[in-house]
């Protein structure tokens, strides 16, 4: 059974019909129509001027009608050159989160497509998110705190990012198409998109897990679409084509813009160029000379290319690239190409409608690579046009177009549902300045929500189909950010020391707004607090209310007879962990402190350290018995007061010291310490010292044997 089919594609210069007859599996071309628009009615694929293209459809039909029978519907593509790609970058602070999953990937994504589709109408005050249909888009990367990385599932880390490109599809195409098409009293039977059209006709299902670019060279732009993993993975556009090259041969022999067009079509099958410039001088130009001068202008046409398929593809070459279309003809450009994409040459190459499978002909139709998009259309409308579905997104009746398999994330993006209700938000974070330095304390991360599909918990990466009920119910926000003093300390400003084998715990001095609080006073945003961490003994004595030991701590010193004397030994000492130290060391966790005082010395003990005699002591023998002499040596006043060898002398005392009876001991001096006599009776006698003779007023040392021998 034969069936015929009848597709329009409605281009920036004509309008292309195609009578297609449907044999099972095979398609036969049974006629193709060209008519150029007599003015300026389309703009980058989009209708400007709907009665302008509904008369050219008009025109088109009419004459197709006159040789195969009525025609009252159509099939039709959105223009790839219409399409929108916009890339967006979505940061998140993932710190003090559980790890990461597969829904917070899905969600993340979600919000960098919002992002794109936000950043596409930011300067259209007249157009909203929903002006525009997602038809597809391609992660660039994922970073973990600066880091690409391959994935983020079971990633942890302070921040998580994401790259993408998505392509949009402006809704007023798709109206202003059906204007023209019930202008022209036509039906759409089905749409499809340029660059989905020509790849199902070249590029099979089985082919798409392939990674290739197809490029739909036009006149006024060339449209890129890119397969990867089994199915469409990008769009692209770049505003460089046919027309380019036209121009440059225009500018470089001075020629009328359609003589410049003839003469372009001629290289493919002339070797020399008749052209006739605006002066009107004809010659005959060599195909190579008119190439060499094409060279400048095919070598920015190869390059806007490669570079669009290259930040579509992720920075990489496609394994092979594909052209169709009137451009794609222009002469060296598949070997420029292949070059700029560091490919092998026979990587990049032109197809024509020859390469279509299971395709015939009328004689009259030409082979050629411009047809190929018009044919796809016919066959990828008849065998996958888009459809509409419509979906439940809590309680609001959602329709979308179906360019793809859709998931609850195309649902979501229709209904204008943000990706921020995807999570709570976050609690608001304090902030507060301790010693001049402000820290921000986060709030809490807010809890995902949960998607239902029908009934049943789903993500965003669910398909979905017509008639589905999604609900979204919306996370749970954080706690907003709460810290005590306490928590903005670490450990080393709480000390624990010990002090004359008492332990005490030792905190900082803590001011909240000029006023002193405990450490487990709680923050409010904006408070201002001071930190006064005790770092040495004498801050740390203060600390712990100590700081009268403090006084005990001054040099021992005494003035004697106008002249300052100062005496460690009678001095206290400061040790930590044993050792001594001054009052300005540090103290760390766990030392001990201890203060080894010293009693003021009397009199007699500062004499002995000064080295200073109070009373001059001696021991001899004197007839065969001990005696021990004795004599004052110094007199020691504190003012007017007199001071005995047991009086106390305080730290700072000022003591007048003179010293007396500082003459040696000598022999007759025994006798007043000594009751012995001289005998009555006596005769001559003998002085003796230790034996040898001696006299009275011979000086005499402490262990002396001193004797008076009679006879």
């Amino acid at each position: 059974m034969t069936s015929k089919l009848f597709a329009l594609d409605i281009g920036t210069r004509s309008v292309v019909g195609i009578i297609l007859e449907e044999h099972g599996e095979s398609f036969h071309v049974a006629d193709i129509l060209v008519e150029e628009h007599k003015e300026r009615a389309m703009v980058d694929g989009q209708i400007h001027n709907v009665l302008k293209v509904a008369e050219i459809i008009q025109s088109v039909k009419e004459k197709l009608e006159k040789k195969h029978g009525k025609l009252e519907k159509v099939s039709v593509a959105a223009a790839g050159r219409a399409l929108k790609t916009e890339q967006a970058e979505v940061i998140m602070d993932i710190k003090n989160r559980p790890i990461f999953s597969e829904d917070d990937i899905n969600r993340l994504e979600l919000s960098a497509v919002q992002k794109a589709q936000s950043n596409l109408i930011q300067n259209d005050t007249d157009k909203y998110t929903n002006h525009y249909y997602c038809v597809g888009y391609s992660v660039v990367y994922y970073r973990l705190d600066g880091e690409e990385i391959g994935s983020l599932v079971d990633q942890q880390g302070n921040e998580a990012s994401i790259e993408v490109i998505a392509t949009f599809l402006p809704r007023v195409v798709v109206e202003s198409l059906l204007s023209a098409l019930k202008r022209a009293n036509l039906e759409m039977e089905a749409l499809t998109l340029e660059p989905i059209a020509a790849i199902n006709v070249l590029i099979p299902p089985s082919m798409r897990r392939l990674n290739v670019a197809l490029v739909d060279i036009g006149a006024g732009t060339s449209d890129i679409a890119i397969t990867d993993l089994g199915t469409v993975v990008a769009y692209g556009m770049v505003a460089t084509a046919g027309d380019e090259i036209t121009e440059a041969l225009s500018d470089h022999y001075l020629l009328d813009f359609p003589l410049a067009e003839e003469a372009k079509r001629m290289i493919n099958t002339e070797d020399f160029i008749q052209i006739q410039d605006i002066l009107g001088f004809e010659q005959d130009i060599p195909k190579e000379e008119v190439i060499e001068s094409l060279k400048p202008a095919i070598e920015v046409l190869a390059s806007s290319i490669s570079s669009e398929i290259l930040r579509l593809n992720n920075n990489k070459p496609t394994k092979a690239v594909m052209l169709v279309g009137g451009g794609s003809l222009t002469p060296n450009l598949t070997s420029i190409l292949a070059e700029k994409l560091n490919l092998p040459a026979n990587r990049v190459a032109v197809r024509g409608i020859d390469a279509i499978q299971h395709l015939t002909k009328e004689e009259h139709i030409p082979i050629t690579p411009e047809l190929v998009t018009p044919i796809g259309i016919a066959i990828a409308a008849k065998r996958a046009p888009i459809q509409y579905m419509s979906v439940q997104v809590n309680n609001q009746i959602v329709r979308l177009f179906e360019l793809k398999e859709m998931t609850i994330a195309d649902a979501f993006l229709a209904a204008n549902i943000s990706a921020r209700k995807l999570y709570g938000k976050p609690g608001a974070a304090l902030t507060v300045e301790v010693n001049g330095q402000i820290i921000h304390i986060p709030g809490e991360h807010g809890k995902p929500a949960v998607i239902q599909l029908n009934g049943i918990e789903a993500n965003t990466k669910t398909s979905i189909q017509s008639k589905d009920i999604i609900e979204l119910l919306e996370g749970i926000d954080g706690k907003e950010g709460f810290a005590t003093v306490r928590d903005l300390l670490d450990d080393a400003t709480i000390k624990s020391i010990t002090f004359q084998g008492v332990m005490y715990i030792v905190e900082p001095v803590v001011k909240l707004n000029g006023q002193k609080v405990s450490l487990d006073t709680v923050l409010q945003d904006n408070d201002k607090i001071t930190v006064e961490t005790p770092q040495t003994v004498e801050q740390v004595l203060y600390a712990i209310h100590k700081e009268n030991y403090l006084t005990q701590l001054q040099p021992y010193t005494v003035t004697i007879n106008n002249k300052n004397h100062f005496i460690p030994t009678f001095s206290s000492k400061l040790l930590l962990n044993g050792s001594p130290v001054k009052p300005s060391y540090s103290v760390q966790e766990n030392d001990i402190i201890q203060l080894e005082t010293i009693d003021s010395p009397t009199l007699e003990k500062l004499a002995n350290q000064l080295d200073k005699k109070l009373v001059d002591q001696i021991k001899i023998t004197f007839q065969n018995k001990s005696v021990e002499l004795s004599k004052e040596c110094a007199i020691v006043h504190k003012g007017t007061v007199q001071l005995s060898p047991t009086d106390v002398i305080p730290n700072e005392s000022n003591i007048q010291w003179q010293d007396v009876n500082s003459s040696p001991w000598i022999f007759q001096d025994v006798f007043r310490f000594t009751e012995w006599t001289m005998p009555e009776q006596a005769g001559s006698f003998q002085i003796l010292k230790n034996g040898e003779p001696s006299r009275f007023d011979e000086e005499i040392f402490g262990g002396d044997q001193l004797e008076i021998v009679f006879g």
